[in-house]
C-alpha cells in the first residue's frame, strides 16, 4: 500500500481495520535514508512528465521483491492501493511490473503517453468528480476499455480529492465506503483465493 502523508509513506488511519484484513501488507517509505525535500523533488518531476520509470519506482519494485520472497505471501496474489500521488505510483508501476496483479488508485494522475497502460494489470479506480482527476480517471476508463483490460473505475459525483480521507475536510463517508467495497471485491476477484484462481490479462 502506498499513501502519501506529511512526510511519509503510511497507511492511511480510516481504512487500518479494514486493510488488516489483508493477509500481508507494506508501507514503503520513499524517503528513507534520502533529503525529503529533493525526494519530493524528483517525485513531482517524474509525476508531472508521467514517466513509468519515474523516481521511487525502483523502490517499490525492491520493496516487493522482498515481500515476494516471505513464506507467507503468494507472489501470484499481489496488488497495490495508492493515493494521490500514491495512486499515480500504483498506475505507473503496474505499467512496468508484471508482478501486480491488480491495483487500486485513488484520485491518481495518469502515465504519458496514456498507451503506455498497456501493459497494466487489472485496475479499480476511484476518483472525485470536483478534482483535476477525474478527467484522468475517464480517460483511464476509456483507454483500459479500447485495450480490453479488467477495470473499474469510478467517478464519485459531487466529491472533491480526499474523499477517502476520514477527518479531513473533503471526506465522503458514502463515496469511501463505496469505493473501499469495490476495492475489496475487485481484488478478491483478480487476486482471488488461490494462486490458481489469478490469471494475468
Amino acid at each position: 500500500m502506498i499513501k502519501y502523508l506529511g512526510s511519509k509513506r503510511t497507511l492511511v488511519p480510516a481504512i487500518g481495520a479494514a486493510v488488516s484484513a489483508l493477509p500481508v501488507r507494506s508501507a514503503v517509505d520513499l524517503f528513507a535514508g534520502r533529503n525529503r525535500a529533493i525526494c519530493m523533488a524528483r517525485f513531482m518531476a517524474g509525476m508531472l512528465r508521467g514517466s513509468v520509470k519515474r523516481y521511487g519506482i525502483a523502490d517499490l519494485k525492491a520493496a516487493l521483491s522482498y515481500m515476494s520472497a516471505l513464506g507467507e505471501v503468494d507472489p501470484n496474489r499481489v496488488g497495490a492501493i495508492g493515493f494521490c500521488m500514491g495512486g499515480s505510483f500504483a498506475v505507473a508501476w503496474a505499467c512496468s511490473d508484471d508482478r501486480l496483479r491488480a491495483i487500486a488508485p485513488y484520485y491518481a494522475s495518469n502515465p504519458r503517453p496514456l498507451e503506455a497502460v498497456g501493459r497494466i494489470c487489472p485496475v479499480v479506480g476511484s476518483y472525485p468528480e470536483k478534482d483535476f482527476t477525474a478527467g484522468a480517471g475517464r480517460a483511464l476508463d476509456a483507454e483500459l476499455t479500447r485495450r480490453d483490460i479488467p477495470h473499474d473505475i469510478k467517478v464519485y459525483p459531487g466529491t472533491r480529492h480526499s474523499f477517502f480521507r476520514e477527518g479531513g475536510g473533503a471526506y465522503d463517508k458514502g463515496a469511501a465506503d463505496d469505493s473501499w467495497k469495490r476495492v475489496m471485491r475487485f481484488f478478491e476477484t483478480h487476486l482471488g483465493t488461490s494462486p490458481q484462481a489469478v490469471k494475468k490479462t
